[in-house]
């Protein structure tokens, strides 16, 4: 990569490293790190004019050591009277955030809408930066690659940064880390990065993350990002043909909403995906059969991540093509119906508790218990421990990497969106839809928070070739033990 020093009013940068082999746009975004001027405000004397974002490297005929010269002004928060009212814009950054309500955006690299909703999904989450904060810069486990250690420390310093400023931040070495790690982000056409799959991205990272946040401790392994995110289901594999039936458990980070002709709503799509058939080898067949596999619930995250399965490979044109169908989803999402046996009597009385504090909530005076549900207190203390098949307790209760002093009640809230808007995986835009700790809304296009109602929140669900929900994310509405 050649180095060049760039002037800039009365600074001289020196030894600045051009990348080639990206487009101009992100050597501006780097300087934007340097002076603070924002890539469009950027003017940069090259031969032959300004050098345009899109401009082709290899004709502007560079040479190591060059000089380029930058005009442009940074910008710069305004110093109020010394006797005077404070405005916001005279606040140090990381006050700002706090007046402004909601954390800066992230500049598009090329094509990197899908890693910038993705980044502003999970920071929102703070149990995960809270882990992160503690990861050590240079202690990661012997048993933790290098490139995941990199990217694990990436994701630190970039939601430190999201947190620290209102104006946008350019992800330059995470995005460089993450193609690192995983170069399928790194594929180009027509020499631009192409656009990728959102899901994919979610899905490497939290899978990073739960490589590198496991707890040290001898006396127990605790994966937080497991423990954040982690869905135990229990399922019933059983061929109808032979009679052989099963009994699996299975960690996964996320559920799918199936979308077919019957499914308008989510609940109905998250139905469909716990069941599936499968073919695989029968031992009483001696041959291959299909069976059939039901899923519950067994144990519930913290925070509930769903994902709409809305590409799918269409054969005849030989490429991802996606489903525009409507299907609804609410701001609060209730799975009681889709948890095993065992769950359910666990929750029976978290529940309760819930719909009690709803009720004080409303005004409303609650009854006297009877000793009928005396009676179910009793049972239910009894069915405290295992009765699913396999002999394995469900998980109610947040485990060590969480606060331990709650229960779950299988009840939980909107608290993130990632739509996707156009008709095919490799195009389109992906944007963040993200509520604040305040309360409020916000839509992150990229460099771009823009403030919406909750109420237009659900209208992200398809039909059109506006954006449209590709993973939510629910929080946990909990009670104290």
């Amino acid at each position: 990569m050649p180095t060049v020093s760039v002037k800039w009013q009365k600074e001289l940068y020196p030894a600045v490293e051009i990348d080639t082999t990206q487009p101009p746009y992100v050597f501006k975004c780097q300087l934007y790190d340097l002076t603070g001027v924002p890539p469009e405000r950027q003017k940069i004397m090259v031969k032959g004019g300004i050098l345009k974002d899109d401009a082709d490297w290899s004709k502007l005929g560079l040479k190591e050591g060059q000089k380029l010269m930058m005009v442009g002004t940074a910008d710069e928060i305004v110093k109020a009277p010394e006797k005077g009212p404070v405005f916001m814009e005279d606040l140090p950054e990381e006050e700002q955030v706090v007046a402004v309500g909601h954390s800066a955006g992230l500049f598009n690299l090329g094509n990197t809408c899908y890693m910038n909703s993705t980044m502003q999904c999970l920071h929102s989450v703070p149990e995960l930066k809270s882990a992160l904060i503690e990861y050590p810069q240079s202690g990661k486990s012997n048993d933790l690659d290098q490139s995941s250690h990199l990217l694990t420390v990436a994701t630190r310093d970039l939601f430190s940064e999201l947190d620290k400023n209102v104006k946008p931040v350019a992800p330059m070495q995470f995005w460089v880390v993450l193609r690192k790690k995983y170069p399928q982000f790194g594929q180009l056409h027509n020499g631009s990065f192409m656009q990728q799959d959102a899901e994919e991205c979610w899905t490497q990272i939290l899978y990073t993350l739960s490589q590198a946040l496991r707890s040290p401790s001898t006396s127990a392994n605790v994966d937080t990002v497991k423990e954040l995110f982690g869905i135990d289901l229990v399922s019933r594999v059983h061929c109808a043909e032979s009679g052989e039936e099963s009994i699996e458990t299975e960690s996964v980070y996320s559920l799918k909403c199936h979308i077919s002709q019957e499914v308008n709503h989510l609940h109905e799509g998250l139905k469909h995906g716990l069941k599936s058939e499968l073919e695989k080898a029968s031992p009483s067949l001696g041959r291959s059969a299909v069976y059939l596999k039901d899923s519950h619930i067994n144990g519930l995250p913290k925070y509930l991540t769903i994902q709409f399965v809305r590409f799918f490979w269409k054969r005849e044109s030989n490429q991802k093509a996606k489903i525009l169908r409507k299907v609804d989803y609410p701001l609060e999402l209730d799975i009681f119906d889709l948890c095993s046996d065992d769950l359910r009597k666990k929750l029976e009385t978290p529940r309760q508790m819930l719909r009690d504090e709803d009720g004080r909530k409303a005004g409303l005076k609650l009854k006297e218990k009877s000793s009928a549900s005396a009676d179910i207190d009793v049972k239910m203390s009894d069915a405290e421990g295992p009765s699913n098949a396999r002999g394995e307790s469900s998980k109610t209760t947040l485990g060590e990497g969480s606060d331990k002093n709650v229960q779950l009640t299988g009840v939980y809230d909107l608290v993130a969106v990632l739509t996707h808007k156009g008709r095919s995986a490799d195009s389109g835009h992906y944007v963040a839809w993200v509520k604040q700790e305040n309360g409020k809304w916000i839509q992150f296009d990229d460099d771009n928070p823009i403030p919406q109602r909750e109420e237009d929140i659900t209208k992200l669900s398809g039909g059109g070739d506006w954006h449209m929900a590709y993973i939510c994310m629910y929080k946990a509405r909990t009670l104290p033990m």
